[in-house]
């Protein structure tokens, strides 16, 4: 059988042994919306738990749109233009609007970026800023969250009248589920802040997790975060694999989410009855594959239905390199994955970029992972800790070597949109 894996800007056909193939995992089909500009507007004027956008805009001076960076595959062409319009129609002028791109740690987008996400207009019209994490004179200490975390955040945010963010949910792989508070916390915040939320006193918490939100204390902290910074008002959409837009949830920062969690979650949960030896799968393509920094998701993602010691197949396109100088240097100097955690949880160390060491190992602790990409060297793969695949087939053709000519397939074309589960640990759960 012949898949297609999402890579790059395009699908990867792989050949996949129709005898050994368990399963392709795809989202759940949602029809998705005829009109999402329109629904976006009556979003607007419908919110969750909260007044119409015109109506908080009529009594504030200025506003701070908050939008993702180039790594994440927002509409902003369907969601901003209402938003925007909503804002001048109420007395906010052009002037006095500040689009604010959420980077968290990641570089700042130059201008072809920025046209490339925002679009033209938007960046013709509008001052539009990237944050800057590394940069402490623009964070602005707001306190402690409950755990301790100090809240750094970026003090044009917080000194805006009128807060919005803009953002796409789907399963993440550290905080349960994007969009919402995460467009503050990480995105907004500073390198103080980074280095407990993403600490391993969180990280190695078993909830931080695909798909969890009760419990997870990524969510809670970036939660706590998010409502010390203030948030009047978010619009997040969900989008299908096709990267159609399926529903629009504007409102009160957590209502809202968490009504577009319930929608997602119908869509990105897949089940299998047994774990497979082997699992088939991508970044998603571009923009999630640009990096091996960004790879590592699809390879966490699918960890629930792979056998102990399985293999993890994965190809992503990688054609901006591993990814920043820390995190190069980091796997780098990594050989002993024991020793790389012991060395993280002591006091005073930290590192920029460690937590997605992190992530890769616990993917390494369960799998052998091999990666098919045209963007690294074979040296350069294997510096990153996993090993090079000539192609997905002969990949395919070492895994059944190593677990056997019956060993079991499953494939996640679209890798970390899906979020692939065992049906009988949900059973277990019930009883």
């Amino acid at each position: 059988m012949v898949v297609n894996l999402a890579y790059g800007r395009d699908a990867l056909p792989v050949e996949i042994p129709d005898s050994n193939l368990a399963a392709v995992l795809n989202m759940n089909p949602v029809p998705h919306l005829a009109d999402p500009a329109m629904t976006t507007r009556e979003a607007l004027l419908c919110p969750i738990d909260s007044q119409p956008l015109s109506e908080l805009a009529r009594v504030r001076k200025d506003a701070c749109v908050v939008v993702s960076d180039i790594t994440r595959p927002v509409p902003h062409d369907v969601i901003l233009p209402p938003i925007l319009q909503t804002l001048e129609l109420n007395g906010i002028t052009a002037e006095d609007i500040t689009l604010l791109v959420a980077t968290g740690l990641h570089e700042p987008m130059g201008e072809a970026q920025l046209r490339e996400t925002l679009t033209d207009p938007i960046v013709d019209r509008y001052n539009v800023v990237n944050h800057v994490a590394r940069n402490p004179d623009e964070q602005m200490y707001l306190g402690d969250t409950p755990a301790g975390i100090p809240a750094y955040v970026d003090r044009r945010y917080v000194h805006s009248d009128l807060k919005i963010l803009t953002g796409l949910i789907e399963s993440h792989f550290m905080a349960g589920y994007s969009g919402g508070r995460k467009l503050v916390a990480p995105g907004l915040v500073g390198t103080k802040t980074i280095e407990l939320l993403h600490g391993p006193t969180v990280l190695e918490d078993p909830r931080a997790a695909n798909g969890v939100l009760e419990g997870n204390p990524l969510h809670e902290a970036s939660l706590s975060i998010a409502r010390m910074a203030g948030a009047d008002f978010i619009v997040n959409v969900a989008m299908d694999e096709e990267r159609r837009v399926t529903g629009v949830f504007a409102g009160e920062l957590e209502a809202a989410h968490l009504a577009g969690v319930a929608a997602v979650e119908q869509m990105v949960q897949v089940f299998l009855e047994e774990p497979v030896d082997i699992v088939i799968t991508s970044s998603a393509g571009y923009p999630l594959d640009t990096t091996f920094y960004q790879a590592v998701k699809g390879m966490v993602g699918v960890l629930d239905i792979l056998k102990q010691d399985g293999t993890i197949i994965i190809a992503a396109s990688c054609m901006d390199g591993i990814g920043s100088k820390e995190f190069e240097e980091l796997l780098r100097n990594t050989s002993d994955l024991g020793a790389f955690i012991h060395g993280i949880q002591q006091p005073g160390v930290f590192t920029i970029d460690q937590w997605e060491v992190e992530e890769l190992i616990k993917a390494l602790r369960k799998a052998h992972v091999l990666l098919y990409t045209d963007g690294l060297s074979p040296d350069d793969i294997r510096s990153c800790l996993v090993e090079p695949a000539t192609s997905v087939e002969s990949g395919i053709s070492a895994a059944l070597t190593r677990h056997g000519e019956d060993a079991r397939i499953a494939v996640v074309p679209k890798g970390p949109y899906v979020m692939p589960r065992l049906a009988q640990r949900i059973h277990s759960a019930a009883e």
